[in-house]
């Protein structure tokens, strides 16, 4: 059984361990009830808040975890300063149905140090984002695996905002028997178009006004999407390119069930992806096409 304290009212449990988890869980299993897992690095806002709505209407059980992964940040990146706020985040989630969060401390996870047995991303992890952030991707589904190993979930759920990091996970589960379903959620926007992210914390205000020039860019790119692919780079690269404060690290066009960039020649469905930097703040950004 769990020795974790009971929450204050409202307020879903906490769970420190794996072997704690792992006690609540299996105690789960044996009424025949489902899980669903909400994979989460904290900080939450109202995107996680819609993965974690989808995964209550899929599931019996809904378990949140919060973990800042070391093994997905590089050497420069914002590891250290990445917000970081438990109590702000459970009571983000009060009310919300979540039965618990798995809310590990690093050495919980990786007790000897950084492990030596990682999920490798293969070809598509070391492009666009992976050739930005060299290494993210195996950190990245080295942690989920773990997560899924841990916590044998009927469901995980994901943001379609993180669109490579979705289909590395999707693969990952097929190619590894993976007894898990992978949920997709819908970006969840801001009023002004941004998509929601921890990250945004970082602008201040003319740098929030500079980045709606990213999903600016998608929807020109959207609107050009009848005319061919090189009228939707023409299109997107047009409006980031007359936005001040915004370095375009990249802008590329994918076949969705491969995640390789489209020929020219290619009709039919695509989603474009672009990372952005606005000051120190690094954006993602995605949107389904349909080339005509």
């Amino acid at each position: 059984m769990s020795t974790a304290a009971p929450p204050p009212a409202g307020l879903p449990a906490v769970e420190s361990t794996i072997a704690g988890l792992r006690s609540r869980l299996d105690a789960v299993r044996a009424e025949g009830r489902t899980i669903a897992l909400v994979p989460t690095m904290g900080s939450l806002h109202d995107g996680h808040l819609a993965l974690v709505d989808r995964a209550r209407e899929t599931a019996d059980v809904v378990l949140v975890s919060i973990f800042v992964n070391p093994l997905q940040f590089g050497p420069t990146e914002d590891f250290d300063r990445y917000p970081r706020d438990l109590e702000a985040d459970r009571a983000a989630l009060a009310g919300r149905g979540v039965d618990a969060v798995f809310a590990p401390a690093v050495d919980e996870m990786y007790p000897t140090g950084p492990v030596q047995t990682r999920v490798t991303a293969g070809p598509v992890g070391g492009m666009f984002e992976g050739r930005s952030r060299p290494g993210h991707f195996d950190g990245m589904l080295t942690v989920v695996a773990k997560l899924l190993a841990i916590t044998q979930p009927h469901v995980v759920v994901f943001g379609e905002k993180d669109a490579q990091q979705v289909f590395l996970v999707q693969r990952m589960v097929r190619d590894l028997d993976i007894r898990t379903r992978v949920d997709v959620v819908e970006t969840v926007r801001a009023d002004d178009g941004l998509a929601l992210s921890s990250r945004n914390a970082y602008l201040d205000e003319r740098q929030r006004r500079a980045a709606r020039s990213i999903p600016d860019a998608l929807e020109a790119a959207q609107s050009a999407a009848d005319r061919g692919i090189d009228a939707v780079l023409a299109a997107a690269q047009g409006v980031l390119m007359g936005a001040e404060g915004v370095e375009l690290d990249y802008i590329a066009v994918v076949r969705p069930d491969t995640f390789q960039p489209v020929d020219d020649d290619h009709r039919g469905p695509a989603r474009a992806l672009i990372a952005a930097r606005v000051g120190s703040t690094r954006l993602i950004d995605t949107a389904l096409l349909h080339l005509g």
